[in-house]
């Protein structure tokens, strides 16, 4: 299906489940989408049904390092096509590639090769840019992420990497208490780049001025970052309470226990909480032992760690979170489509055209079953995951 079709059932769109719903595509773009009964045109010839489940906009993820075997840091060709194809099972349309702590060297490289690659368009899920997480972060909070390659943000080097990715740089996660920090990521802000605190050890002070110097964003809140206490209340309370800004949430359960995942929602409101991934190399792969970084990860159950017990990225996908926001968040559907797609495509800047089912948008569009696992994924109108 690339041409003109429609998809019938129930249709998350506008904030609400519309049960009799109806979704018509022409080419690249939707032309209409709400209840059925609404549309005046001429129906389709192909009009798949969807008898249970969901017709929901494409997820946007912009924060994930791999999935299948393969990792942005791999730096080939072969690896981002194959991650553009993993993504499409588990409904992401749209992505940022995100890298993590390593020498310049090597982060020259796979920036260029993003740049690159990503321009050629992908047979999946399409790179919306880059996140780079490092390595520009705290040694005490670098969670994952090996401790040698972390460097301080002077100007040269930021500039430098900036250009390298040909303007594909759209996240950077920096600690904003390290040397020159601040002046990095005033410099990032007036670039367009939307600058995260994470990996970080700031005070709630600190990260009030970072917010002052250009701070728009909170990496995996709670995670690898100073937590929340009545009388230093941290980053988190840094995320929590400059209630402008937006953050992400891991919504595994297990980085975040739910009860925690549900207090952030209703802080934070579904138009400032993006659900990520976070995922690496071995989501989707099942239990054993993988890479990540040059350090071994062990994946047991629904938990990837490093030797000494640290938690390793996750091994979640975004359909699963948004399943997880719902089963063990009590959020409503609505609200758990939006925080994977609408409020991920509005911290892009990119909410004009994608995160949502509505006339004009591109026809980027995942069903999901009743247990949140994806039958169909479109991306710019086109079919590249159906499940058998």
């Amino acid at each position: 299906m690339n041409q003109t079709f429609a998809l019938r059932g129930a249709v998350i769109a506008n904030g609400q489940e519309i049960e009799n719903g109806l979704v018509v595509v022409e080419g690249q773009t939707i032309q209409f989408a709400g209840p059925a009964g609404n549309y005046t045109g001429d129906m389709p010839q192909q009009v798949l049904e969807v008898k249970e489940g969901w017709i929901t906009p494409g997820f946007i993820d912009i924060h994930m390092h791999g999935i299948e075997g393969h990792d942005t840091m791999d730096g080939t060709p072969e690896s981002l096509q194959a991650i553009s194809r993993a993504l499409t099972r588990f409904g992401v349309t749209t992505f940022l590639a995100t890298t993590m702590t390593s020498p310049y060297s090597e982060l020259e490289t796979v920036l260029k090769s993003i740049a690159q690659n990503s321009r050629n368009g992908l047979p999946g899920a399409q790179v919306a840019g880059i996140h780079l997480e490092g390595p520009w972060i705290n040694p005490r909070y670098k969670g994952a992420q090996k401790e040698e390659n972390i460097a301080v943000p002077e100007l040269d080097d930021v500039r430098r990497l900036y250009e390298l990715a040909e303007g594909l740089i759209k996240v950077v996660t920096i600690a904003p208490e390290q040397p020159e920090a601040l002046a990095a990521i005033s410099w990032l802000e007036g670039q367009g780049v939307i600058v995260s605190a994470g990996h970080t050890g700031a005070t709630f002070a600190q990260a009030a001025h970072a917010v002052e110097a250009g701070v728009r964003h909170f990496t995996h809140c709670f995670n690898a970052m100073t937590g929340l206490h009545h009388r230093e209340p941290g980053v988190v309370g840094a995320a929590m309470y400059h209630e402008q800004l937006s953050t992400e949430l891991i919504a595994d359960g297990i980085h975040v226990h739910p009860a925690v995942m549900k207090i952030l929602y209703r802080v934070k409101t579904a138009g400032r909480l993006a659900l990520v991934s976070d995922s690496m190399r071995a989501t989707a792969m099942g239990e054993g032992t993988y890479d990540l970084g040059g350090q071994e990860v062990h994946v047991h159950g629904e938990q990837a760690k490093l030797a000494d017990g640290t938690l390793a990225g996750s091994i979640l996908t975004l359909n699963r979170a948004v399943g997880n926001m719902v089963t063990l968040g009590g959020v409503p559907l609505p609200e758990a489509v939006d925080m994977a797609s609408l409020t991920p495509a509005s911290i892009l800047g990119i909410a004009d055209r994608k995160g949502r089912l509505d006339a004009g948008y591109d026809a980027d569009i995942v069903v999901l079953d009743k247990s949140f696992e994806v039958k169909s994924t479109f991306v710019a109108g086109r079919e590249v995951y159906r499940s058998h």
